[in-house]
């Protein structure tokens, strides 16, 4: 088979990690599998890179100077008790002592410049995989196996120039990739590739958003028709629900791509909701699997899950520190374009909207969106929009998202019924509703205190947290 493997954060932490991460690669390569390896930063660096851009903004060179040298200590220590070859470890530990020399050059120009731009931002939080990479390229050389490392970009991967959430052009980048990577895995060796980072056509460093190493996996796995990706997460799969909200909660054994994506965009954080995009078409699998916990088989998404795996609901999911705001006024009613101002208008000034929902009388929409985006949109709708295109403003602060998703709820009557019952039983109200023409989800609002009590009574209700099949 060739597998692309990608491991996060939490896998690459220690030596200890890269040391186990390196044996599982020398496992599977052994069997005759060819793989390519795609590595996210070491668990905390890009949130660092991101703060540090802070003191950049306020000159604050100190802290600059605190954090270059901690990350350069991390990164050493790491290489120091993941490689036993002394001369691999020179190279490693000259690798990394190389990309913090340019991560401290990059730093203090920034601050000589007082302001930290999108562009330079995107390439200073691709420090991050750029130290870990070859990390754990020089500890599968450690032990027998032949690897080199690489940038996204060095791979390939081409996007367009909008930095933070840069999106690769696919024609060209497989093109690329493949052009770059065949040659490699049929020689034996194992590339290992940074995740989360491209290159534009002008050859600036890229990055395709937070959690973007599962999208660089896909994107990799795409351009070199690979067997599967495997995700290697701290997780054993996509769960039935958070198991800190639900003692029962499972892991699925098998989802379909539609399924997962919705719940990767409502709050499965161990998949970056893009990352499904590249290998939708070429029906590529997906395998979430547990980096520390090789004996579970982990969550297959694939494109026609089985029957047995066909329940009206898979999962429930919740997304928290959400909020809501109730846009209303008579003059909305009947007014073509209201809706597009209002979008528009909160669009301008980088509100995203996340659910939205509107009466037929027309008279009032109502939007969900992130709690760190209530200020903006709040001000963003009086200053443009009150007294004007809508009379009036109401804002609920805390509220959470609850979505029930299942390709089996297509078609199948008493579903809608099933859920508001359940979650009524409990005393929850429910502020509002949304489901798309599609069945695949039924998203709700309710106040953020009643959120666990909704999700444990949806998963009870619809016997999630037992593996047979269950009716409406």
């Amino acid at each position: 088979m060739r597998i692309v493997m990608k491991f996060g954060g939490t896998a690459v932490d220690s030596g200890e990690k890269v040391r186990h991460v390196a044996g599982l690669v020398k496992q599977y390569s052994s069997k005759g599998n060819e793989i390519v390896c795609v590595v996210s930063a070491v668990r905390g660096m890009t949130d660092g890179l991101l703060s540090i851009s802070d003191s950049v903004r306020r000159g604050d060179r100190r802290s600059i100077e605190e954090f270059v040298q901690k990350a350069g200590k991390i990164h050493l220590d790491i290489v120091n008790e993941a490689i036993s070859d002394s001369g691999i470890r020179e190279l490693a530990a000259s690798s990394v002592r190389k990309v913090v020399g340019e991560l401290q050059d990059i730093l203090g120009g920034i601050v000589l410049l007082g302001e930290v731009t999108p562009k330079s931002l995107d390439y200073l939080v691709s420090f991050g995989e750029r130290l870990s990479a070859p990390i754990v390229s020089y500890a599968l050389q450690d032990i027998g196996l032949k690897s080199e490392h690489m940038t996204g970009k060095e791979a390939g991967i081409l996007t367009d120039s909008n930095f933070g959430e840069a999106r690769p052009l696919m024609d060209t980048t497989k093109l690329r990739v493949s052009h770059k990577l065949e040659p490699m895995l049929k020689s034996g060796m194992i590339p290992v590739v940074t995740g989360f980072i491209g290159g534009d056509q002008n050859g600036n460093t890229t990055s395709i958003g937070r959690g973007g190493s599962d999208y660089t996996a896909t994107i990799v796995a795409s351009s070199i028709n690979a067997d599967e990706v495997w995700l290697w997460s701290d997780v054993d799969g996509l769960m039935t629900a958070d198991p800190k909200i639900v003692k029962d909660a499972r892991v699925l054994n098998e989802v379909s791509f539609a399924e997962a994506m919705e719940m990767a965009l409502f709050g499965a954080k161990y998949m970056h909701p893009r990352a499904l995009e590249p290998v939708m078409d070429t029906k590529i699998p997906i395998r979430i699997r547990n980096t520390f916990n090789i004996k579970h088989q982990g969550t297959v998404i694939t494109q026609s899950p089985s029957k047995e795996s066909q329940k009206i609901v898979k999962s429930v999911s919740a997304i928290r520190h959400t909020a809501l705001i109730d846009v209303s006024g008579g003059g909305m009613v009947g007014t073509p374009g209201t809706a597009a101002k209002i979008f528009d208008t909160l669009a301008r000034n980088k509100v995203n909207i996340m659910m939205i929902s509107q009466s037929p009388s027309e008279s009032s929409i109502s939007m969900v969106l992130r709690k760190s985006d209530l200020d903006r949109a709040i001000n963003t709708l009086e200053l443009n929009l009150l007294g004007r295109v809508i009379k009036q403003v109401n804002v609920n602060e805390d509220v959470a998202v609850i979505a029930v998703v299942g390709s089996g709820m297509r078609g199948i009557k008493g579903v809608a019924a099933k859920v508001f019952g359940s979650v009524a039983k409990k005393g929850v109200n429910v502020i509002m509703i949304a489901q798309g023409s599609s069945e695949l989800n039924l998203a709700f609002v309710v106040n953020d205190s009643d959120c666990q009590d909704a999700v444990r009574a949806l998963h009870e209700e619809f016997s999630l947290g037992r593996a047979e099949m269950q009716a409406p």
